[in-house]
Parts: structure tokens; sequence; C-alpha cells
């Protein structure tokens, strides 16, 4: 007995200390133990967090979370013209103008300027005329305008002094700027004071070789001098870069500065410190509308010294990357490829939220914060997020607080989405989401080629006169009510003439006569078809066929866009000519070959459109203005039209303010167009926004920019909804460790067996 328990406490003690077999099973049993270890610890540190896509220091913070889809090319206000570029643009520059947040039709008021510009008008010898004077006499129109006192710039480096005025950042090598990845890493930021100077210098920067402005051929007409200017800045700028060697001036090269204030501009001229005026060629009262725009955002020179310097562009500090204005917000991260973050400038003095607006603006409570300080936000908060799908899912978790600022087709979708109870219109009802919406300022229109012999002007007074009525028929046998109903959602608005909503005058255009009947409810209706066949045969094509050859009428129609959607479409506009009988050739190439077609005046019907540069019916009423037709002159009127009585009205509006003699002029203009029928004028787009319910202030425009001042977010509110809508489900995790518990089960088996056997085997040993 003695020796076999010695025997056997002794193999318990060989297996206890690792004999080969035991201690293979034993192994195994630990990659089963610890694992199970790690999952339960995993469970146990999980119950605390969860996989969150926004930190939420910024979900708790009083910020505006926003995505965007591709980074910004240009920050630069001489070069960015973009719509994905405004949200930081117009944030961050203040032009001299804005327009007023809430009111319609758009009205310009002050931004930097102490009132609206002063405007007068010189003649030929610069001598001053009356307001009233005819537009023939006026050689020049001069806008004086005056800045606000004590606006200061954004804290930034490149203002920074020492102790004895010296600026510290101007004289930087290369080897300075090796820890530098933004402005903020300087140790020093310094500001100083907006003045007239500061915008004179940001005019002639629109000149400069090294910027590349898109508008300064535009504007080099219309500012007095400031083509001269560009010729000058391009050869100062030939001659620098002669005197450097071949690898300074190539494009990894270093340009010394250009400073724009020893250039003259006949055209800008500085009064006093914060009084300057810009003379504009003959009379051009949109110029106004101009000044509203960030390429006439004022550049301190300091800062376009700064970015100069040799490296600065290297490290990608540039205007384009880190632009310095005197708004409300100031860019503070740029990572374009992650995330954009914009802060509260602290020497932004703060505006006043609006009182007054549109009649249903205070039922909707826009003026809720009437006469409160802005900006409500201490910044914004923007994620680089390609993917649609992953916007709408971040948005309806509450993670964004509208998917992208700057754009407005996802408002429309998602309410479309519960109007037609798809998609997550569950979530989106449940989960209030607000949608407001606005009409854009803007069209899709049909157009005539006046040049064609067939639907245009017609070579003689019986001619023109069956022309006139063959358009008319199509006019009343393209129903736009169907189409925005069909492909809109009934989304869009049906325009009576080229002078859409939200420009002056558009309430002076009574429904078009020609294609619609006045109701006994008021409402216009679309006339019947047999109207249309009714006019059709008066034009000499009875039934769609000509009335002596009878030989069937065929319309080419000229056209650009691929995919099903579009095809849809097209199959629309020929069931359209179909009423009539008229047959249609579709002619639908690339974009490339389109626009050239229309510059040779070769098609004969087609369609387009137009989005407002500007809210003045001026840039939608040229659209039909003969001098500016596209195959004669390379101009916007793309159907050639030519009408005299048109042209001498247009070229009294235009130069006009907003008067009741021009809402007459307009009038009478649109009772023109909807006679002679050049266009169709198709309709105008919903724009739409999509905010959750703790964003106050959201109202859509496609004109507006600087939206994000008005905007109040209740951060409070938004925290509890995510943590509420998004709370972690965590009994999968669970599953893991029983999971791998059900995996060990064979393997403790297996050695339970194998040491009883082995034990069995040493004592018959």
């Amino acid at each position: 007995m003695g020796s076999a328990e010695r025997g056997l406490f002794g193999q318990r003690g060989r297996l206890n200390s690792g004999s080969l077999t035991a201690m293979g099973v034993r192994v195994r049993l630990s990659h089963c133990v610890r694992p199970l270890s790690v999952a339960a610890a995993l469970c146990l540190w999980g119950c605390d967090i969860s996989n969150q896509p926004i930190d939420m220091r910024w979900v708790e913070s009083n910020v505006f979370l926003t995505s965007y889809g591709e980074a910004p090319k240009h920050l630069d206000s001489a070069s960015s013209y973009s719509n994905n570029e405004t949200p930081w643009t117009y944030a961050i520059y203040e032009p001299p103008l804005r327009y007023h947040y809430l009111k319609r039709p758009y009205v310009l008021e002050p931004r930097t300027l102490t009132a609206l510009p002063r405007v007068r008008y010189l003649d030929a010898q610069g001598k001053p005329l009356g307001a009233s004077a005819p537009t023939s006499r006026i050689a020049q129109t001069v806008f004086e305008l005056k800045v606000q006192p004590g606006i200061l710039f954004a804290p930034h480096p490149a203002f920074a002094r020492d102790s004895s005025g010296h600026l510290l950042y101007h004289q930087l090598r290369e080897d300075d700027l090796r820890s530098i990845k933004k402005p903020s890493d300087f140790a020093e930021q310094g500001s100083r004071e907006l003045t007239a100077a500061d915008y004179i210098y940001a005019i002639k920067r629109l000149a400069s070789p090294r910027v590349k402005s898109p508008v300064f051929g535009f504007l080099s007409e219309k500012i007095v001098g400031l083509a001269e200017l560009g010729k000058q800045t391009r050869q100062v700028n030939d001659e620098i870069k002669s005197k450097l060697s071949p690898r300074e001036a190539g494009p990894f090269g270093h340009l010394p500065w250009m400073d724009f204030r020893e250039f003259d501009l006949k055209g800008v001229e500085l009064v006093d410190t914060h009084t300057f005026r810009i003379h504009v060629k003959g009379k051009y009262p949109q110029f106004k509308y101009w000044l509203a725009m960030t390429f006439f955002s004022p550049v301190a020179w300091e800062v376009d010294a700064f970015y100069a310097q040799p490296g600065m562009s290297q490290k990608n500090l540039k205007p384009d990357s880190w632009p310095v204005g005197t708004g409300p917000f100031m860019l503070t991260e740029n990572i374009p490829n992650a995330r954009m973050v914009l802060s509260r400038n602290p020497h932004y003095r703060g505006g006043t939220y609006p009182c007054e607006g549109e009649p249903e603006d205070e039922r909707k409570g826009l003026l809720a914060d009437c006469g409160k300080r802005t900006p409500f936000v201490d910044g914004m908060v923007s994620i680089l997020d390609k993917e649609g799908s992953s916007v709408f899912t971040k948005f309806i978790q509450g993670y964004y607080d509208t998917p992208q600022i700057e754009r407005g087709e996802s408002g429309i979708a998602f309410q479309v989405a519960i109007d037609d109870n798809t998609g997550r219109a569950r979530d989106l009802v449940a989960r209030k989401i607000q949608l407001p919406s606005t009409i854009q300022v803007g069209f899709s229109y049909f157009g005539f080629n006046w040049l064609d012999p067939v639907v245009g002007a017609g070579n003689t007074p019986e001619q023109k006169t069956k022309n006139r009525k063959l358009r008319q028929a199509i006019a009343i046998a393209f129903d736009f009510e169907e189409y925005v109903a069909i492909f809109e959602d009934n989304r869009a608005q049906v325009n009576h003439s080229a002078v859409v909503a939200g420009l002056f005058g558009h309430d002076t255009i009574k429904p078009n006569p020609v294609t619609h009947i006045m109701g006994p409810d008021g409402r216009a209706r679309r006339r019947p078809i047999e109207d249309a066949k009714r006019l059709l045969a008066e034009a000499g094509y009875p039934d769609g066929r000509h009335a002596k050859t009878g030989e069937p009428l065929v319309i080419n129609y000229d056209t650009t866009g691929v995919g099903p959607a579009y095809k849809a479409r097209l199959d629309w506009v020929t069931k359209q000519f179909s009423k009539l009988n008229i047959q249609v050739e579709l002619r639908n190439t690339d974009y490339n070959r389109f626009q050239d077609k229309m510059r040779k005046g070769s098609a004969q019907f087609f369609s387009w459109g137009w989005l407002a540069d500007y809210p003045d019916p001026e840039n939608f009423l040229f659209l039909l203005y003969g001098p500016n037709a596209k195959a004669k002159g390379d101009g916007e009127n793309a159907s050639n039209w030519q009408n005299d009585e048109y042209d001498r009205l247009f070229d009294r509006m235009k130069d006009m303010e907003d008067t009741p003699e021009r809402a007459a002029l307009i009038r009478r203009m649109g009772e023109i167009m909807q006679e002679e029928m050049p266009l169709l004028f198709g309709t105008s787009d919903e724009y739409g926004s999509a905010l959750h319910q703790w964003v106050s202030n959201g109202k859509p425009s496609n004109i507006i920019r600087d939206n994000l001042p008005y905007l109040r977010v209740n951060a409070h509110l938004r925290a509890q909804m995510v943590r509420e809508w998004n709370q972690p489900i965590w009994w999968p995790l669970w599953l893991l460790p029983l999971g791998l518990l059900a995996a060990c089960i064979p393997a403790w088996l297996a050695w339970k067996k194998r040491q009883a056997r082995t034990a069995l085997e040493e004592v018959r040993a």
C-alpha cells in the first residue's frame, strides 16, 4: 500500500509539475480560461461606453454638428465660388453687405457698413448727375461705403507685434515652421481694427495673376481701372519671375510677396480711415448685390504678407486653408480628410437677430429671438462623410443637427419619404425632424430657337402668326402641373414667366392667359387640350400634319442627361407632344456638344435651367434680352429671342430701383413673353432643410449663405435624445463568453478523461 500510494502521489506530483501529456491538455485549457476572463472583463468595461461616431463632448457642447462630402478647395475669399465652400467662407469673412435673414423678397442690409452705400452718378466729364438722369448720360456710378469703426480681425499670428510695435512673424525662415501645423501653433496672436484700406486691398488682389479669381473677368468690365490693373500685375509678376532661377520660378519655388498697397486702382479711392468709394462703369445698380459676396470681403495686408513667406505653402499655411476675417467665427481645426471646426471669434462685436420677416415667420417661431445677440452657437463641427447612407444614419441617430448645412436636397427627400411612407419615414416623424422649405430662386425651362423657321420668329407676318400659335399650342400641351406631381412629388412651383418667386415684381405677373383659365374658385387651371389642337390647326398643322403636304410635324428636341430617371423625363416630353400628334426627334448629347449647338443656334427645341446669381429680376429677364442672344454674342439668351418692345422695356427696367414704376415695366414684359411664348417657363424646385427638434431659427434659402449665426441649438436636449435613441445593446457581448465556454467544454472533458486513464495506468503499473 505504502509504495503504491507513493507511486500514485508521485505520479500526481509529476502531473502537477507538467508531464507532456497533461501539460498539453492544460495548455488547451489555458487557451479557454484566458479568453473567458478577457470576455468577462470586456463585458464589465463595455457597460460604461458605446460606439459613438461623434465625440459626446461635442454633442453636449453648444456647437452645430453637420457633415461635408467633399473638402473645400478654396477658402480664399478671392477664389472661393463653390457652394460647398460657403459654410466656412460666409461664417469667417464679412463682405460690406448681407441679405436680411427673414425677409422675402430678399432685402440687402449693412453688414460691416454704417448704412447702405451712398450712390452718385457722374457724366463723361466727371460732373455729378441727378438720380433721375437718363442712363445714356451716366458714365460712372459711384458707390460710397462707410465702414463701422471698432471692428476687429480674428486673432492671428500675422498681426502679432513685439513691445516695439514690430511684426513678430514676418521674417520667418523655413526652419521656424518645423513644428508649426496651424496658425494657432504660434506663441503669439494679434489683431487690429478693420479699415477701408482692407477692402481696397481685397479688390486690388482680385487682379493678382497668382490668385486666379473666377470673377475677375466680369468685374474688370465693371470696375473702372480693374482691367488695366490686371495687365500691370501680370507684367510685374513676369518681371519678378524673370529674375529668379528656373527652380525658384517653378511650381515648387517661392515668389516674393506682391504688395498691392503699391498698386494704383483708378476706380477705387480711399476717402478716410473708414470710408472708400468704388467707381463702376455706366449705370449698374445690380453691383450692390456683388457687395454681399465674399469676393468683396476685406483682406489685411499683414495676412497676405504672412502667408507669402517661404515654406508657408508647403506647410499648407495659406488663405485657402486658414482664412482670416472679421466674422463671427474662425477656423480652428482643418483636417480636410477628417473634420473642420469653426470656433467663436473672441473679437466679434456681435449681431442682432431680426424682428421682422414674412407673415408666417412668427407662427413658425422664427421671431422668438427678436433683438437677441448673435451668434447663438459657439461654433460648428463638420465631419467628412462621403456616403449618403452614413450621413442619413448619423442624422437620424442625432449626431448631425442637419445632414449638410449648405444643401437643400435632403430636406425635400425626407419630406417625400414621409408623404410616401417609405424609407425611415416613421423615424423622421417620431423624432420630430423639422423640414422647412421654400421655392428655389431659379427655374428649369424649355425653349424655342427664334432662328428656326418652324418654331422661331418667322420671316413674314403670316408666318410669324402661325409660328406663335404653334408655340402656344405646345405650351398648353406641356402639363407642368402633371410634371410636378410625377417627378417632384408636388414639391415644385409651376412658373408663368421668367420672373420666378423670390424676385421683385413676381407678384405683378398674372397666370398666363395663353395656357391657363381662372376657375370660379380663383385658381388657375390649364386650358383643355382642345384649345391647343385648335391653335395647332390655325398654325397650319391640323392633327399634327402639314396642311398642304400632309407630312407629319417633327420637332427636334436637344437635351443632355443620362440614367433611368432622366429616361422617364424624356418619355414625359414625348407624351406631351403626342397629345397633339407631333413627333419628336430626341437628340440627347453630352453637355459640351449641347453647349456647342446652343452657341451655333442650331437647336430647335431644348431644355435648360438657370439659378440666380443675385435676387434681382434683371438676372432672369436678361435671359430674353435680344442683344444678349447666345448665337450672336454668346450671351445667356439661349432662345435667341428678340422683341423690340421687350428690349426697350428691359433697357429702362434694368437700371431702376425697386419702385412701382419698375414693377409696372416688369408686368408688361411678362405679358409680352406670355403672348409670344419664346420659353415654356417650366418649374422652380423646392429647396428645403432637415433639422432636428433641438435646432431653432432654420429658414432655408439658396441665396442666403451666412445663416450659421442665426441658428440656435439646445445642446442639453440633443445629448438627452442621442442617449435615448442610441441605447447600447449589450446582450450580444454575453454570447462571446458563452460561446468560448461551449468551445472549451470538449477540451475539459478530454482532459478529465485523459487524467483518469493515465492515473489508472499508473496504478496498474
